[in-house]
């Protein structure tokens, strides 16, 4: 690599790091281009250089932890033995996440990422194809070993993370009455009766 394309990674995560403590500390009213830039110590040309916008920047804050989290449910999935167990270590893989990572956690789940998902779904889930791909792929697996229901994959994942998410949701919140190792202990038994074959 060489020294230009250093200084171009380094300022790059310097304005998403800053990004991101901006986010967390005063939310998405928060989230301004002024702010970043002062968090970050990055000239204003650097950001839109590199990002193009604030949007761009934090699409590619978005991308960069979704990834990391999806990465890590793939991970989980391929050292389970089963249905039922790739189903917990998901589970537990999830919560972690959200449980080591809340500042990027608090940003997935937010209503900012809810609007962009909403609104760019489909290139969100192309930018994360091989992610999802190794979930789809696992899933096919399993109901095709007779383990898994034969439902349609997008009802299996809704199934599977559907109220994972809604527990870290809640958690992050602010609402004190989740215990996310609890749900970790408790979750995977129940989502695996709604899928099982």
């Amino acid at each position: 690599m060489s020294p230009k394309q250093h200084r171009g990674e380094v300022t790059s995560d310097l304005l998403l790091d800053a990004a991101l403590r901006v986010f967390v500390a005063s939310g998405e009213q928060g989230l301004t281009v002024n702010a970043v830039i002062r968090a970050s110590g990055v000239s204003l040309g650097s950001l839109y250089h590199h990002f193009g916008s604030l949007d761009g920047l934090v699409g590619a804050l978005s991308h960069r932890w979704l990834d990391r989290l999806l990465g890590g449910l793939a991970e989980a999935l391929r050292g389970a033995d089963g249905a039922r167990a790739g189903i917990a270590a998901a589970v537990e893989a999830y919560l972690t996440f959200v449980q080591e990572h809340a500042g990027p956690a608090l940003l997935l789940h937010s209503p900012l990422s809810d609007r962009k998902g909403m609104a760019q779904g489909k290139e969100l889930r192309d930018a994360q194809e091989a992610r999802v791909s190794d979930m789809g792929g696992w899933i096919r697996l399993h109901v095709e070993s007779g383990e898994l229901a034969p439902l349609p994959l997008p009802l299996i994942e809704s199934l599977v993370l559907g109220p994972v998410v809604a527990v870290a949701r809640r958690s992050l919140s602010g609402i004190d009455d989740v215990d996310l190792d609890e749900a970790a202990r408790l979750l995977p038994e129940r989502i695996w009766r709604s899928v099982r074959a």
